[in-house]
């Protein structure tokens, strides 16, 4: 289902002749069909976990409409009368409202979209100031080059924006027009940095030194971008193992509760993430780029195959890398031997600031636990303690930026500070019971890259690992939040 445009249909004549993108008041004139149709579309109804939860409960689809008033981009309809609703659905070409104007459903069957992901472009160099209207900004400003079935702000782990956009058009046409256009697409004044979401994809997978198996997870992690998927989870057969909603995870030597969200994501409370001084440590001097297999490959040799967590922004001078504990003055030095230079450039290493630490200690949970849950059900699932696969980790925003040191990160001065835990973490032994009736599956819980615990000691280190079919195999790591 293509998402019609018709709401901004003077908003966009208005910016092609003007090549602007300012909101305009007049727009709230139109009976909203592409806000709902936003909701209703091929490209978003069938990721939403909770209208897809109601559109399968009812035999014949219909959903509440007073469901689809709560959500964010109605509320602001809220003051209209229902019947002024009722009229403006009725209106649609592709949704029926039912006789007693309390239900609404689509006219046409759930279609998965194809190619997706070669109609889709990345954008970045939005202002990362965001208000109520940047949502709708957006979708006329990428509605110059045509029409668009979403433009999805990209956020991090705090959900903040992240300043970029990945926008799927209807056709391919539109795309080579939005990457052709001269001169470079601006918004706000500020030009932007446009690719294929093809070509982004290929990018990261570079810039990851990534292969193997590891660039087709990631692949298929860029391409879909969500939780949750209506088509897969239809694929995979009604018959499905019971969902864990709670787990373990074991993360730098503790021991956190995991949680799983309203699209099956596994999260942390940030006040349960211990804070662990000195498992975190600062390179400065990358000069905005960063090969990871250089701070990776040598680092998880020397610890024991334990890979590093890696957080790097993409023109940043500096980055923040994750260990398995904290660290020794000895291991220290041991770092700074071993990686002298990233991506040809010389670096320096240092103890990030505490504040700094803290707030990526806390992020690197949260991007391990949103993983978790997915290997927890693929090995409940297939019945084998190695057969899940994990999820994204790594890269993150800007978040570790502090007000002193080299290049904005910010690095603490002097010897190290007290409070040190210089034991590896290890894996408990062996699962906990429940306090439920006898037979009843023992309760699972994650090691910190992501996958389940079963007994079997694990690598414990961040980013996701992806696991064989035999968890006597190797591990490999795939990791990147970008």
């Amino acid at each position: 289902m293509v998402v019609s445009p018709i709401a901004y249909a003077g908003e966009v004549k208005r910016a092609k002749k003007q090549g602007a993108c300012s909101h305009c008041d007049s727009v709230r004139e139109f009976p909203d069909n592409f806000t709902v149709g936003f909701y209703f579309a091929d490209s978003n109804f069938p990721y939403d976990k909770l209208r897809w939860t109601l559109y399968s409960k009812d035999p014949e689809h219909w959903i509440p409409i007073s469901t689809i008033v709560s959500f964010k981009r109605m509320r602001e309809y809220a003051s209209h009368s229902s019947e002024w609703l009722v009229s403006a659905l009725r209106s649609s070409t592709f949704l029926e409202v039912n006789s007693i104007a309390n239900k609404v459903c689509r006219t046409n069957e759930v279609k998965e979209p194809k190619d997706a992901i070669k109609r889709s472009v990345y954008a970045k160099g939005f202002l990362e100031d965001e208000d109520a209207t940047l949502q709708q900004r957006l979708e006329v400003f990428f509605n110059m080059y045509g029409v668009i079935n979403s433009a999805r702000m990209r956020r991090d782990e705090n959900k903040k924006f992240k300043a970029s956009v990945f926008t799927e058009f209807a056709d391919f046409e539109t795309v080579d027009k939005s990457l052709k256009a001269e001169p470079k697409p601006t918004f706000k004044g500020k030009e932007l940095l446009i690719m294929s979401k093809a070509d982004y994809c290929d990018m990261k997978i570079k810039e990851k030194g990534l292969t193997g198996k590891a660039t087709v997870h990631r692949r298929e992690a860029i391409a879909k971008g969500r939780g949750f998927d209506a088509f897969k989870e239809m694929k995979s057969g009604a018959d499905k193992p019971k969902q864990h909603n709670k787990a373990i995870l074991e993360y730098i030597g503790n021991r956190i509760t995991i949680r799983r969200d309203h699209e099956g994501n596994g999260s942390v409370d940030p006040e349960d993430v211990p804070f662990v001084r000195g498992a975190t440590l600062q390179f400065d001097g990358c000069g905005g780029d960063c090969t990871w297999s250089d701070i990776k490959d040598p680092l998880k040799e020397k610890f024991n195959g334990r890979p590093p967590y890696i957080k790097y922004s993409y023109g940043d001078d500096f980055g923040l890398v994750g260990f398995h504990r904290a660290l020794t003055e000895e291991e220290i030095s041991s770092v700074k031997e071993l990686v002298k230079k990233v991506t040809e450039k010389e670096v320096t290493w240092c103890l990030p600031l505490e504040d700094n630490e803290k707030a990526f200690q806390i992020e690197r949970a949260q991007v391990t636990a949103k993983s978790a849950f997915i290997q927890l059900d693929k090995t409940t699932g297939k019945g084998s303690h190695g057969a899940g696969r994990g999820g994204r980790g790594g890269r993150g925003g800007r978040s570790g930026r502090g007000g002193g040191g080299r290049g904005g990160g910010g690095c603490r001065g002097g010897g190290r500070g007290g409070g040190h835990d210089s034991k590896p973490a290890a894996a408990a032994e062996g699962a906990e019971k429940t306090n439920a009736e006898a037979g009843e599956k023992r309760k699972r819980g994650v090691e910190p890259d992501g996958g389940p615990y079963a007994g079997t000691r694990g690598t414990n280190a961040p980013p996701a690992l992806t696991r064989s079919e035999s968890a006597t195999k190797k591990q490999k790591v795939d990791g990147e939040s970008s």
